[in-house]
């Protein structure tokens, strides 16, 4: 028997909601690269703010997800930008690219079905 979660507190807009607006705004950012950089920002504050909210929920886990996806992808695009420099940070920005919006879509796509992404190997 699987443990079941226990349901959300229905106050104002539910998690599952907010869950979407943060992949919407993240997804946002990542479509228009980076000229709307304010929606990404704004996914990452909501995220972090309402994390605790979420704690012991599905949404605690698709939080994770995208704080993650964030920084790791903020990383390789910075490394990326530096190995420009040598003419491959075009390919490893291009490879960054895809893994974000992979795991965006991975994510958000587990969130409609009502389960937490599943972990990477």
């Amino acid at each position: 028997m699987t443990d079941a979660l226990p349901p959300e507190e229905n106050n104002g807009l539910s998690l599952k909601w907010l869950t979407h607006i943060i992949y919407g705004l993240f997804a946002l950012g990542v479509v228009t690269a980076g000229f709307i950089g304010v929606a990404t920002i704004a996914s990452m504050v909501l995220a972090y703010m309402k994390r605790s909210d979420a704690a012991g929920t599905i949404y605690a886990v698709h939080f994770d997800w995208v704080i993650k996806t964030f920084w790791w992808g903020l990383l390789w695009f910075l490394i990326s930008a530096i190995l420009t420099f040598i003419f491959i940070g075009w390919i490893t920005g291009l490879a960054a690219l895809i893994w974000v919006v992979y795991r965006l879509i991975k994510g958000w796509l587990a969130l409609v079905e009502g389960n937490a992404p599943a972990p990477e190997l």
